[in-house]
C-alpha cells in the first residue's frame, strides 16, 4: 500500500515541501531514499525503537521510503515523525485518510519523545500557503508556528499522542492559539537597559540617538573604561519597536537558526542586538558552512550588530560585511545551489584609540611608540571605515557626574524624538523602494534632499580643507545632517546641523592619530 505524508525542508528563509511516499509490499528490506543525509537515514532505528516503546512496529515487509523531490538533499532528523506515521498508515496500524491533510514534522527519542525542530515559522508560513488544513510539531515549536493566522497548529510531547490523534478521527489535541497583537504589543516597549541609568556622556547619547534615527552605522573611540559598551548596549532601547512585519522576518531567521528558545510569545518582539566576540571566523559572521547556516550578521537583521574591540577581529572577518553592508542581504553560493539571508542591520563598532588605550587620554599618558597609533588604526580599512557615518571619541566621565544625583533622560523620552523623525523619513521615503531611512541614501537621493544654503555649503567647504576631512566624509556628513534637521522636524538642513554633523568624522581628520 502506498501512503503520502508531508513534511518541509528550509533552504535560506523559505520552505520547500517534501513528500514522504511510503510504499509496503512483498517481500523483507527498508529503502530509504531521495537523497537523504546521515541524520535521515539512521532515521529507521529511531523510528523502530519509538515503536516498539509504545507497542507499534516496523512491519516486516519491503518497505521503499522515497523523499521527493529526490534532487532536493533532505538533511537533519526532523523527517523522523514524518516517516513513521507515514509507515504506521500504509501498513493499518492507524487511520490513513486524513493524514495527508497534515504536515507532520520532529524528531523522535527511543522511547517516543518528540525533540524540537529548525525552522518552524516558515514552514508554517508555506504550509499555509499550500493550503494544508494543519501542522503536527513538538510542543516546543508550537507557539512559533502558531504566529500564522489560519493553520491550526498541533503540539505534542510523543508520538503516541499523533497516534491516537489519527486514530480519533482527528481530535484529541489541543491546537496552539496565539493573540499576537496582544502578546506582541505588551513585549514591544519593554527594555533591558535604559540611557537613564548612565551618568553623565550626554554628547555620546546625543550621537546614538542621531544614528537611531537615521539608521546610521556608529564607531565610538575611547580609553578602557569610559562606557563604550554599556552605551551601545542600550542603543536597541531607543531604536522605534518593532513592527509585526519585521518580527516575522527576524523570527523566521532566528527559527532557521534553532535560536527562538522557548519564546511563549512565538515572534521575536525585542530588536536583536548580535555581539559576537572578536575571534569570530568570517563564516559565523556572515553565515554559510557545509550546510548553510544565518550568520551573526543576519541574526542582527533588523537590530543592531556590535563589534567590540574592533581592530582585534581579523582582517578578512571584517572585510567579509563590506557587501552585506550596502546591499543589505548576503548571498551564500554552493556549486549546486545559493541561500540567500536578510542583512538590514546597523553596525555599531567600539575601539580603543590605540594598544595601551590612552592616546588622547586627559589625564593618563600613552605609552606607545611613534608610528603604533596609526598602524593600529589602519587594522580597519578604508573601505570599512567609509561605510561608518558617524566617528564619536568618547572621554572618561568625571568623579563629579559619576557622583551627581541629577536623573539622566530616560530611554522612552529618547525613542519618542527618534520615532518622530523616522515618521519624516518614511513619508520622503514612501516612493522609493528599498529605502527606509536616511542612512540608506543614494548619491542621487542625497543631492535631492540634502540641499544647501550659501552659507551651510561655505562652513562644509572650509571644514573638509582645515580639518583635512576627506573626500568620502562629505556624502555621510550630509547623511547625518538630515537626520539632525529630522529630530529638529526641519525641512531645511539649517547651518548649526551642519555643524554638528562635522563632528562625527574624527578619523577622517589629517593626523589625528599623530
Amino acid at each position: 500500500m502506498l501512503i503520502k505524508t508531508f513534511g518541509y525542508t528550509v533552504q535560506g528563509v523559505d520552505a520547500t515541501r517534501v513528500i514522504v511516499e511510503v510504499n509496503i509490499s512483498q517481500g523483507i528490506n527498508f529503502y530509504l531514499v531521495g537523497l537523504p543525509d546521515n541524520a535521515v537515514k539512521e532515521s529507521q532505528q529511531r523510528i523502530s525503537a519509538a515503536l516498539k516503546n509504545h507497542d507499534f512496529k516496523i512491519p516486516g515487509k519491503l518497505i521503499t521510503v522515497n523523499m521527493a523531490p529526490a534532487d532536493i538533499r533532505k538533511e537533519g532528523s526532523a523527517y523522523d515523525l514524518t516517516i513513521a506515521i507515514g509507515i504506521l498508515a500504509a501498513s493499518e496500524q492507524i487511520v490513513k485518510e486524513n493524514v495527508h491533510e497534515y504536515v507532520i514534522m520532529g524528531e523522535l527519542a527511543l522511547d517516543g519523545q518528540i525533540r524540537p525542530i529548525r525552522g518552524a515559522l516558515p514552514i508554517a508560513i508555506k504550509a499555509k500557503q499550500e493550503g494544508f488544513k494543519g501542522i503536527i510539531l513538538p510542543i516546543e515549536n508550537a507557539a512559533e508556528a502558531a504566529v500564522v493566522d489560519g493553520l491550526n497548529v498541533y503540539g505534542v510531547n510523543s508520538i503516541k499522542e499523533v497516534i491516537d490523534f489519527f486514530s480519533n478521527d482527528c481530535s484529541g489535541l489541543e491546537k496552539t492559539n496565539i493573540n499576537i497583537s496582544e502578546s506582541f504589543l505588551h513585549l514591544v516597549d519593554e527594555v533591558n537597559f535604559d540611557f537613564a541609568d548612565v551618568k553623565g556622556q550626554e554628547s555620546i547619547k546625543r550621537s546614538l540617538e542621531i544614528a537611531a534615527a537615521g539608521g546610521h552605522n556608529l564607531i565610538l573611540i575611547g580609553p578602557p573604561g569610559a562606557g563604550k559598551t554599556m552605551l551601545s548596549k542600550r542603543l536597541p532601547s531607543i531604536l522605534p519597536p518593532l513592527t509585526i512585519d519585521e518580527a516575522l522576518e527576524a523570527t523566521k531567521i532566528h527559527s532557521v537558526a534553532g535560536r527562538t528558545g522557548k519564546n511563549k510569545t512565538g515572534l521575536i518582539t525585542q530588536r536583536p542586538f548580535r555581539n559576537p566576540h572578536h575571534t569570530i571566523s568570517d563564516v559565523a559572521l556572515v553565515g554559510g558552512g557545509n550546510h548553510p547556516q544565518p550568520g551573526e550578521i543576519s541574526l542582527a537583521h533588523n537590530g543592531v550588530l556590535f563589534l567590540d574591540e574592533l581592530p582585534e577581529f581579523k582582517r578578512t572577518v571584517l572585510e567579509v560585511m563590506r557587501q552585506p553592508l550596502e546591499d543589505r542581504v548576503v548571498t551564500i553560493s554552493r556549486a549546486k545551489f545559493s541561500v540567500e539571508y536578510p542583512a538590514s542591520f546597523m553596525l555599531v563598532a567600539s575601539m580603543n584609540p590605540c594598544p595601551c588605550g590612552y592616546y588622547n587620554h586627559p589625564e593618563k599618558e600613552c605609552v606607545c611608540s611613534p608610528g603604533i597609533v596609526q598602524k593600529y588604526l589602519n587594522k580597519i580599512s578604508g573601505p570599512l571605515l567609509d561605510r561608518i557615518d558617524l566617528h564619536v571619541e568618547v572621554t572618561p566621565v568625571s568623579f563629579n557626574e559619576l557622583s551627581a544625583n541629577s536623573k539622566a533622560e530616560s530611554s522612552k523620552s529618547i525613542r519618542e524624538r527618534v520615532i518622530k523623525a523616522r515618521e519624516i523619513q518614511t513619508k520622503r521615503f514612501r516612493s522609493f523602494g528599498g529605502i527606509y531611512c536616511n542612512a540608506q541614501m543614494r548619491s542621487s537621493d542625497i543631492k535631492k534632499h540634502c540641499d544647501l544654503d550659501d552659507s551651510g555649503k561655505t562652513i562644509l567647504k572650509n571644514a573638509m580643507e582645515k580639518l583635512g576631512l576627506s573626500a568620502r566624509a562629505y556624502d555621510r556628513i550630509l547623511k547625518v545632517a538630515r537626520t539632525i534637521a529630522d529630530l529638529d522636524a526641519s525641512k531645511e538642513i539649517a547651518t548649526q546641523h551642519i555643524a554638528e554633523a562635522i563632528q562625527f568624522r574624527s578619523l577622517d581628520r589629517e593626523n589625528w592619530a599623530g
